[in-house]
């Protein structure tokens, strides 16, 4: 009888133990259709899946197969990709919530709710986007500067760790990545003359293990002991700006096993007035690639030196093969594509992905720098001849909201295309003088968005990274702000902050099929198989920085309804 019990007992600790998500699933998500195990369907953030269930064929038939809501008074933006596993959805909410869902029924099964104190300075709305998964964990970042690990099955608290100090800017809106048996995760908080950094902690206690600043001058740590400072203190800095330099790793990271690179865009210098800051900067507005077992930076590639115009540079950076090369590519908040080699850094292509450039001519390929328009840089308040109260205005574009900005893009290697969303708007902008106060908004301009053409701002874009050429575009009245999925079908699927999840034919952008989900959609959608059907799901709830800082862009959309749900969606029979 004891012998019975005891084998019950292992057969029944097997099946716990290969229910857990280990380092082998998430390297291998990419390939994983019956899961969805990290942001960007992959740590490599391609964003795609080789499903073919749903297709050209038959996506007219797309019906929903359940909605559930958020709930509460809790509503703004809602910009989280949820994850899929074991018959769970784990999908993040504004207000720093997390929700486990039955994927079959739409059943809530638990709620975590944060309590968040006074006082958190989220700087462009209330959103999370998304969490990571490992062992039997789901853990995700809070607007107060916290990471959260909670018991996938209970939704009971395992451990929290402390990130920094909310009350100096910091927050946490990203989804975590998983990488190597390692837990990396960045900050946000750049308009607060924070300090961007990448940290590694083991997921299963959120132990430290390496922290990186990306603001040259800065120690990283590795093991609790002193790992070589970033860059050169003063090289690119003036003075003690460095201090306060910015550069918030506030979308996430994405890991190539191949590289064993993680590569962490990085945002604004700060303040936003350049000319405090005399010099490229580094390493604000770049790409900056880490060694994920040393925590060192294997390599940068600045896409805007000496930024003045809140460019940043945190989009993601989404590694694939081109010519028997590993590369990686970036559509920039600065309007510009660019193909770099995931393993060197090393410019391969760049070109505009959006008509209004205005802030550079071109990039130069040999040297990989912008070539600047002076003429078109806000001007020094202290310059000679004005009132040291307000810089030379100048018209720019793109707008700070970018080209392109939060909403991922997404790759297939069947078509060898990208999906980018983009957004054609300006902004007049001005310098101001600034100095630094803990807390308190560190920008030093002033700026009036204003959108480049009457019926359209955003478009969804197609793209041979090799050629530059764009294959077609779907124009959008309002800003596309969600994300973007491909698939083995050859469908493209994104939502419009309109309401609408759309699907178009990824050779020719012919929509096929739209849903109205009674919010915008600023999210991006996934898709999974359970053996027996495909799905496709998004998160939809209108909110993000468009109507906090849109300007006149905010007005031209300031009829959509708020709202806090997911959807899911499969074939009708």
């Amino acid at each position: 009888m004891k012998l019975k019990l005891l084998s019950l007992l292992m057969v029944v600790g097997a099946a716990q133990a290969s229910a857990q998500v280990t380092d082998a699933m998430i390297t291998n998500a990419g390939n994983d259709t019956s899961s969805v195990l990290s942001w960007g369907m992959g740590t490599q953030g391609q964003r795609h899946s080789t499903l073919t269930n749903i297709n050209t064929s038959n996506v007219s038939k797309l019906v929903p197969a359940w909605t559930m809501s958020f709930g509460g008074e809790k509503q703004r933006g809602q910009e989280s990709q949820p994850l899929v596993y074991k018959g769970k959805m784990f999908v993040t909410a504004s207000y720093s919530r997390i929700f486990a869902i039955d994927v079959k029924t739409g059943e809530k099964i638990w709620k975590y709710e944060h309590r968040l104190p006074e006082g958190i300075m989220p700087c462009c709305d209330v959103v999370n986007r998304g969490a990571a998964l490992y062992g039997n964990l789901v853990i995700f970042g809070t607007l107060d500067a916290q990471l959260v690990a909670l018991d996938q099955d209970t939704g009971k608290v395992v451990w929290r760790e402390k990130i920094d100090d909310y009350a100096a800017g910091y927050s946490q809106t990203a989804a975590p990545l998983i990488a190597e048996g390692l837990l990396l995760t960045g900050v946000s908080g750049g308009e607060f003359g924070v300090v961007g950094r990448v940290e590694a902690r083991d997921p299963k206690t959120g132990k430290m293990v390496w922290t990186r600043p990306v603001v040259e001058g800065h120690m990283g740590y590795k093991d609790g002991k002193e790992n070589g400072i970033s860059g050169t203190t003063n090289a690119t800095w003036p003075g003690e700006t460095w201090k306060t330099g910015g550069a918030a790793t506030w979308l996430g990271g994405t890991y190539d096993a191949k590289t064993g690179l993680a590569y962490f865009g990085t945002g604004n210098p700060g303040p936003w007035n350049s000319h405090v800051r005399k010099g490229d900067n580094l390493y604000s507005a770049s790409t900056v690639a880490i060694d994920v077992k040393t925590g060192k930076i294997a390599w940068h590639y600045q896409t805007t030196p000496n930024d003045a115009w809140d460019y940043d540079g945190v989009n993601e950076f989404v590694t694939f093969d081109m010519d028997g090369k590993r590369m990686g590519a970036k559509a920039d908040r600065n309007g510009f594509f660019y193909v770099i080699d995931a393993t060197t850094g090393k410019l391969q292509n760049a070109f505009p992905f959006v008509k209004g450039n205005t802030w550079a001519k071109s990039i130069d390929i040999a040297s990989g720098r912008p070539n600047f328009d002076p003429a078109n840089r806000p001007g020094d308040p202290s310059a000679a001849g004005g009132d040291g109260t307000k810089g030379t205005t100048v018209f720019a574009a793109p707008g700070f909201l970018g080209g392109k900005n939060q909403m991922p893009m997404a790759y297939s290697p069947k078509s060898k295309l990208f999906y980018v969303p983009t957004n054609e708007w300006g902004m007049d902008i001005w310098n101001e003088p600034i100095s630094y106060k803990k807390g308190g908004a560190y920008l030093g301009a002033g700026f009036t968005i204003r959108p480049l053409f009457d019926d359209h701002i955003g478009s969804l874009r197609a793209y041979d990274p090799k050629t530059g050429k764009m294959a077609w575009e779907v124009k959008n009245n309002a800003p596309l702000w969600g994300g973007v999925l491909a698939t083995g079908g050859d469908l493209v699927f994104w939502g419009t902050p309109e309401g609408y999840l759309k699907a178009a034919d990824a050779k020719t952008g012919k929509v096929l099929w739209q849903f109205q989900t009674g919010s915008g959609v600023v999210a991006p959608p996934i898709t999974w198989n359970d053996g027996v059907n495909q799905y496709v799901s998004v998160v939809s709830g209108w909110g993000g920085a468009v109507p906090l800082w849109g300007g006149d862009v905010a007005k031209k959309v300031n009829f959509l309804e708020q709202g806090g749900s997911v959807w899911t969606f499969k074939l009708s029979h």
